[in-house]
């Protein structure tokens, strides 16, 4: 997987976004104008692709998302994390493909790093990382928590809630790092100079749900409490790790600003 690029977008550089219509594909689009964003209607990743341009570089942002989702449609989730991928790899151009910190058990209490082995607990977690295996040329970004401006995510459906109760009930025993779209995007172009390979691209800092819901409240100046509850108590179907903050032990990896930085920018989008 060793392919950097020195100019991605450069003069006669042909890019492809997949999934440009999701949240990491519109952030993708505003970072890299010069590609071309396809969003699900206008190219499905789970079908063969169709050779019709050589591709310089691929943006890989299509993917089975519904973590919960997942543990009842697996072959959906296949479909599209894995066989998906491996059509994109097809294409023959280096892929960026978006994994997750849902690869990990969350057993170790302290940040994963790209050397440490996966083991996923959920089908969603399962299945991207059988996508990471398709991907012979290129890079595997793992992020966690993604947030954005648009589509379904914490952020929003937060602020959701808070227009219509006093209280909202948050699980207060799962850790990560909550990465907003944009700075991955903004990531993502200075990586794909870099080498391939596994690469952990994340905010900086860490928090539970319950401790990012208050600060989207606060940040937001919204009035709503939010009750912790444990895990078991919400009762999702999917396993979640209970600790997956990711940390780069590469000396040149991208830095991303802190969570919270993120989350300002993004209610600022908002």
């Amino acid at each position: 997987m060793e392919h950097p690029i020195a100019d991605p977008v450069g003069a006669g550089h042909r890019v492809l976004i997949t999934g440009a219509g999701g949240q990491l594909g519109t952030a993708l689009r505003e970072v890299f104008p010069e590609a071309d964003a396809r969003t699900r209607a206008e190219l499905d990743v789970t079908r063969p692709l169709e050779h019709e341009t050589d591709w310089y570089l691929v943006l890989h942002a299509a993917a089975w998302t519904d973590v919960d989702g997942a543990e009842s449609d697996p072959a959906g989730a296949k479909l599209a994390n894995v066989d998906g991928t491996r059509n994109v790899a097809a294409l023959g151009a280096p892929v960026v493909y978006y994994s997750t910190d849902y690869v990990f058990d969350g057993s170790k209490r302290e940040a994963y790093v790209e050397s440490d082995e996966p083991r996923p607990l959920s089908v969603y977690g399962r299945t991207k990382l059988e996508g990471e295996r398709e991907v012979r040329d290129g890079w595997i970004v793992r992020s966690s928590w993604l947030y954005g401006w648009t589509g379904t995510n914490f952020v929003r459906t937060m602020l959701r809630l808070a227009a219509e109760r006093d209280e909202v009930s948050v699980v207060a025993d799962q850790i990560g790092s909550p990465t907003f779209v944009g700075h991955l995007a903004e990531a993502t172009r200075e990586l794909v100079s870099l080498q391939g390979g596994v690469w952990h691209l994340a905010a900086e800092g860490e928090c539970t749900w319950a401790e990012f819901a208050r600060a989207i409240f606060e940040e937001a100046g919204v009035e709503c409490r939010v009750r912790e509850v444990t895990t078991e108590e919400l009762g999702r179907p999917a396993p979640r790790p209970a600790y997956s903050v990711l940390r780069s032990e590469r000396d040149n990896a991208p830095r991303l600003p802190h969570w919270r930085d993120g989350l300002r920018a993004c209610l600022e989008r908002l």
